[in-house]
């Protein structure tokens, strides 16, 4: 198979779908790569670099599209990105639809077969895929909520450990998934006083196990959110529904009880966040401020890490990529179903029952 790799355009993405190693791992395959000049150029890897791992290298985006029967990036394919699909490509990347009804429609008009990591499933119901990225982003947000909670960034001034005679920051962090385990993960690391909160109660017992005294825990009752967040000096929204919109667990009421110079990041705003006031933003501008409190929003947090993110994300994806390269899309899904439950657009139609939910659009099985 001939498989492309463009360059991210997206704001501030330096990530690359696939690193040289990978490419040398499809080329041993006997399959072709061809990788956009530059492409990986944002984490320190030359066409130099590709062309010894037996790469092509391409002028432009168009020319990788119009010589490659599979497409792998990292983000979702920009307006301009989809203009050069066509109903033969098969594209292997992040799509994140629910949010999204204007790139849901066009790669529907495009008619390629659209495969997203998000959603593509382990045999214990969890996103391999999406694995390491929210471990990268749940990790991060620790960090981007103790840097804007200093005076200077228009915090509160607080530092998130404390120290000797002063208490530390409360982090209420929503939701303990993996990006939720790995906030607090950096948040004990760094001397907060952290409490996580999930609706299932055999999920909060495992967390209680696994950190022990380290960090308490809390059923998610809107009561309950209603009450923590006034005394939160961060709050890390990490709520996931694979394929689906996130649920909206803090409202523009609960927003003015918090304290002036709190801060908000919001790992879900690529599922169209999970706080009422959140809107996505980007690395280059990456905060707002409503009602005293500072947001962080930015919908591709782990392109800030970029070379970090991008080995995490190839350790995961090359295996699947290989699986499509070797057998083809249809037959590599019909081989693992977990591979199948990636599939969210093929031939103009919505395949995945909880995007076409969230858009409002038809669901037809492939």
């Amino acid at each position: 198979m001939r498989v492309g790799v463009p360059k991210e355009i997206k704001v501030h993405e330096y990530r690359v779908g696939l690193t040289p190693a990978s490419v040398a791992e499809l080329v041993a395959a006997g399959h072709s790569v061809i990788v956009e000049t530059k492409a990986g150029a944002g984490i320190d890897f030359s066409d130099q670099d590709y062309l010894n791992a037996g790469a092509a290298i391409a002028a432009d985006a168009a020319e990788v599209f119009a010589k490659s029967d599979m497409i792998v990036k990292v983000k979702e394919p920009q307006a301009q990105e989809i203009a050069l699909l066509e109903p033969r490509h098969l594209l292997f990347t992040y799509l994140h639809l629910a949010p999204d009804p204007e790139q849901t429609k066009g790669l529907m008009a495009s008619g390629a077969t659209c495969i997203a990591y998000e959603t593509v499933t382990a045999n214990d119901g969890s996103l391999p895929l999406l694995k390491p990225m929210s471990e990268v982003a749940g990790r991060m947000s620790i960090q981007v909520g103790a840097h804007y909670l200093e005076k200077e960034q228009g915090g509160r001034g607080v530092l998130l450990g404390g120290v000797p005679g002063v208490p530390p920051a409360r982090v209420m962090i929503l939701g303990g998934g993996i990006a939720g385990v790995n906030a607090a993960q950096m948040a004990v690391g760094m001397r907060a006083d952290v409490t996580i909160y999930d609706i299932s109660n055999a999920r909060l017992a495992e967390l209680d196990m696994f950190f022990g005294s380290q960090i308490k825990t809390a059923y998610a009752s809107k009561a309950t959110i209603a009450h923590a967040v006034k005394k939160a000096e961060v709050v890390i929204g990490a709520v996931l529904i694979p394929g689906a919109a996130a649920p909206k667990l803090i409202t523009r009421e609960m927003l003015k009880t918090m304290k002036r110079g709190s801060v908000l990041v919001d790992i879900s705003i690529d599922q169209g966040g999970c706080f009422e006031t959140s809107r996505p933003t980007t690395h280059s501008n990456p905060v707002y401020e409503i009602d005293g409190v500072i947001h962080y929003c930015v919908a591709n947090m782990p392109g800030a890490v970029a070379r970090t993110s991008a080995f995490a994300l190839n350790n995961a994806t090359l295996p699947f990529v290989l699986k499509l390269a070797n057998l083809g899309a249809e037959a590599a899904m019909k081989a693992d179903p977990h591979l199948a439950n990636g599939l969210n657009v093929s031939a103009g139609k919505i395949r995945h029952a909880a995007v076409a939910e969230a858009l409002g659009l038809p669901f037809e099985a492939a």
